[in-house]
């Protein structure tokens, strides 16, 4: 005879399937051991993988929901393991990435009263998911109740945390003792529990009235469209057919999904980071309305030049109304429409006059001066001779294939390949952790995407942040995954040297900012059995990071770098592309 608990977590699971849930992770546990149980049942359709860390089974399942865009359910045990999934939900709650957290727990009667491994878990996650539950105790005398509760809640679950905007969700589950029976019967995963299905919210269309004020604000006017990140990508496409017909450049963030693809590229802006800097541009480059999709971009050059404009700034959002869907960091959105990005560029490219498209030479001002730039940084780069930061994006970049996923990391890594990732025509996805855009869980959720992505999967990531998160490897040998790890080796917080910190206080920085740990990262990838290389300047490195793209397993190709030169030369090539941009201006002008 099954146990009541069996029963009611099955409805639950079952549910969460027939309702969108493909990928089960389990950290594991004694009190979660009826949900492991159900997730492995015979007959189970889930995909189920394993993590030994809960934090780090957070960030994993969160790598999975972003790069297929479907929920994705992480179980563990009670206690300070609940706790170690606070910050995955963190960053799923403002990066938009639906997950699913199923948290056992102790039964109300065992709890507040000094029961090992029990804190309290109900609302624990608080404002950081869209909606928790804290499931009734199973009971027998009740169990065809609490069954169709427990697949209500699966369905509202699943449904919830893929509403725009996307999230996380929690269901904390009570369970009595004994959590499994030697005289129980092995249930298999279909036990005929009750059927609820539930569908998300579709995404919104704009309003006609919507599309008459945003169509009167951009009526021949000079302007830009930002692309922000966005972690289900851009539609690209749709994006680029609406700047065609304005006439408006396309600043694109690199984790926007507009700089890699077969989209129209022309008026896609790669190098807007360089561009701002520049007086003599920004002055004549200044727009008179803006258009955003996404949050705000990586760039604070770019964010501070925007901020202080005088101009209609635009914010399109399918949740610009719904809870934590507020995305104007700087408050100078003026027109806030809550739209699917899509059907607003259709719907507006449709209510548009041909005729209200801007001058060609406005667009043509951004994208000569980009070029300017962006060939100026190129040179500048190959002509440095010596270990640079930026050059390993530009070597990984030539190196990814049709089909890859590139992962970036926090702090110099993502800023690095904002500033020097080109527009390629190859189907290459960027993703990143810039909801908190924290450093931590970064090689997990790598991990996670590499473990669904059809192509292969690179990550380029910090010291810091690696050292963060090297159980993030764990899953790659134990799953039969393949992951190349792009790893920049400063000794310590490299991004910390652009503060001013660095400068008003040199006697304390290097021990409290800088904070060089002096250890061998070789031993960390030797430890999850991964294969280690030493890049070095120039085309070799290219040549090993492609190989290692081809390669089955782990591959991390170290670049040490100095955190003072690496400053200077930072410096030193932007500048080169800020001289460049002067240049194509005055060249513009005579």
């Amino acid at each position: 005879m099954a146990q009541p608990a069996d029963r009611t977590v099955h409805a639950l699971l079952q549910s969460l399937h027939r309702n969108g849930v493909r990928h089960f992770v389990i950290a594991p546990g004694s009190r979660n051991t009826p949900i492991t149980i159900a997730a492995t049942a015979p007959g189970s359709p889930f995909k189920v993988w394993l993590h030994l860390d809960e934090r780090s089974a957070g960030y994993f399942a969160l790598g999975i929901a972003r790069q297929t865009g479907e929920p994705v359910a992480v179980t563990c045990t009670s206690g300070t393991a609940v706790a170690n999934l606070l910050p995955a939900a963190v960053e799923a709650r403002l990066s938009r990435v639906p997950l699913v957290l199923i948290t056992a727990d102790r039964p109300p009667e065992a709890r507040d009263i000094g029961a090992s491994q029990t804190v309290d878990q109900v609302g624990i996650f608080s404002g950081h998911v869209k909606w928790a539950a804290d499931l009734p105790v199973a009971d027998a005398s009740a169990i065809g109740d609490l069954e169709r509760y427990a697949a209500a809640a699966g369905a509202r679950a699943a449904a919830t945390a893929c509403e725009a905007p996307a999230g996380p969700v929690h269901l904390n589950v009570p369970l009595r003792e004994p959590l499994v029976d030697a005289e129980s019967e092995t249930l298999p995963f279909e036990i005929g529990t009750p059927e609820v299905h539930r569908s998300p919210a579709a995404p919104a269309r704009p309003t006609p009235g919507d599309l008459a004020l945003v169509a009167r604000a951009v009526e021949a006017r000079r302007g830009l469209i930002i692309c922000g990140p966005e972690s289900s990508g851009l539609p690209a496409a749709a994006i680029a057919s609406l700047a065609a017909v304005l006439g408006w450049p396309v600043i694109a963030d690199p984790l926007s999904g507009m700089r890699a693809g077969h989209h129209a590229l022309a008026a896609v802006i790669d190098r807007a980071d360089v561009l701002v800097r520049e007086p003599t541009f920004t002055g004549p480059a200044t727009p008179e309305v803006t258009i955003r999709f996404g949050a705000a971009p990586t760039s604070k050059p770019l964010n501070t030049w925007l901020a202080g404009l005088d101009a209609t700034h635009i914010v399109v959002d399918p949740a610009v109304a719904a809870g934590g869907g507020w995305r104007d960091p700087d408050l100078r959105a003026a027109i806030a429409i809550a739209a699917d990005p899509g059907a607003f560029c259709s719907a507006l490219l449709e209510s548009l006059d041909a005729r209200s498209a801007a001058r060609a030479e406005w667009l043509a001002l951004w994208c000569d001066a980009n070029a300017a730039a962006r060939t100026a940084l190129d040179e500048a780069i190959a002509n440095l001779g010596e270990p640079f930061e930026g050059q390993a994006v530009v070597d990984l970049a030539g190196a990814l294939p049709e089909g890859a996923t590139l992962v970036a990391g926090n702090s110099m890594p993502v800023r690095d390949i904002d500033s020097f990732f080109p527009n390629m025509d190859r189907a290459v996805r960027l993703v990143g952790t810039r909801g908190a855009s924290g450093i931590d869980g970064v090689t997990s959720g790598a991990a996670g995407a590499a473990a669904v992505a059809d192509g292969p999967v690179a990550l380029m990531i910090g010291d810091l942040s690696f050292l963060h998160d090297v159980n993030g490897l764990w899953p790659i040998r134990r799953h039969d995954l393949s992951l190349t790890v792009v790893l920049v080796n400063n000794d310590g917080g490299g991004i910390f040297s652009f503060l001013p910190q660095r400068t008003s206080m040199p006697a304390r920085f290097d021990a409290w900012w800088g904070t060089p740990h002096g250890l061998d990262l070789r031993h960390a990838v030797a430890l999850h059995g991964g294969r280690h290389t030493l890049l070095e300047p120039g085309i070799a490195s290219s040549a090993a990071i492609g190989d290692a793209l081809l390669r089955p397993g782990l591959d991390v190709l170290e670049l040490r770098t100095d955190r003072d030169r690496n400053v200077a030369l930072h410096q030193h090539v932007w500048a080169r592309g800020v001289e460049a941009v002067r240049h194509a201006v005055v060249a513009a002008r005579a």
